[in-house]
């Protein structure tokens, strides 16, 4: 059974379009990343999928009912703000959450949490923090966990112990659907969605996203009305530590504006440039 299916999912507020008509699905044991800037629509989406924002149009099923008579054990959350509270312990948060959902609470050792279990959550470093707020989410072993930014502000290491935690859910046949603005973190999704101003642009793997799009590597100096000039066409620069790399123009056009101050040559996009280039 396909854990979550969202179909032509819209959400206005007045006049504005927070999320319009998108669909998707994840199954159990998938990994399947809402990617976009901030205001893409990624948190208004997950609201959406939890039952905690009504859609204006559009429907969600998750584990093959409705949203609205959901069992909230089905689901997993992670919020932005983390739901923990701060004047409580970790080990007292953990507690608190599993007698809510009638469960026994998880270990703090294997999570490798036992050593800030008797401190406040205030007084613990947000990338441990939001480990902590992981736990909290998965102590029923839901069969779908939504995780909204759980890396956001943390350090690379932390992320990746973030990371190595969902994969350890999704290895369970937990459905996940997490958001991040990171571009990078699109590899350790199995699909992604990318949003741009509520739509979706493109979806798939990392791989079929960035298909054929191609970007402009440009080696040399730029002059500001050089800059000006690509933007003015319709193009967007990006700084790299190589040099500088555009996409939205082909190498003829950029070439035909620097002129001989840099070299120009056509590359394979990465994925944050495809992204770029699909927004546009």
């Amino acid at each position: 059974m396909t854990a979550v299916e969202a179909h032509d999912l819209t959400r206005t507020f007045g006049e504005v379009v927070a999320v319009d008509d998108l669909s998707f699905t994840v199954e159990p044991g998938e990994v399947v990343g809402l990617l976009g800037a901030n205001g893409a629509g990624k948190t208004t989406t997950m609201r959406m999928l939890l039952g905690l924002l009504p859609p204006t149009s559009g429907e969600v099923t998750v584990a093959g009912t409705p949203i609205g008579r959901l069992d909230r054990r089905t689901v997993g959350y992670l919020p932005q703000g983390l739901g923990l509270y701060k004047d409580l312990t970790v080990a007292e948060n953990v507690g608190f959450a599993a007698s809510a959902f009638g469960v026994a609470p998880p270990s703090l050792e294997a999570a490798g949490l036992g050593a800030i279990g008797d401190r406040r959550v205030a007084e613990v470093p947000l990338g441990l923090r939001r480990r902590v707020a992981f736990l909290v989410a998965i102590c029923h072993e839901p069969e779908v966990l939504i995780l909204d930014e759980p890396t956001s502000g943390v350090g690379p290491l932390g992320r990746a112990r973030l990371w190595e935690a969902i994969d350890g859910a999704a290895e369970t046949g937990t459905a996940v659907v997490v958001s991040t603005h990171y571009m990078e973190e699109a590899n350790e999704c199995d699909r992604v969605v990318l949003l741009a101003g509520g739509k979706e642009v493109a979806s798939g793997s990392v791989d079929k996203v960035i298909g054929g799009i191609t970007a402009v590597a440009v080696e040399g100096d730029l002059a500001e009305a050089a800059l000006s000039t690509i933007a003015s066409r319709g193009g967007t620069v990006l700084l790299t530590r190589t040099g500088r790399r555009v996409v939205g123009l082909g190498a003829v056009a950029v070439r035909e504006i620097v002129g001989d101050r840099a070299l120009v040559s056509e590359v394979p996009a990465t994925f944050e440039e495809a992204f770029v280039a699909l927004s546009k």
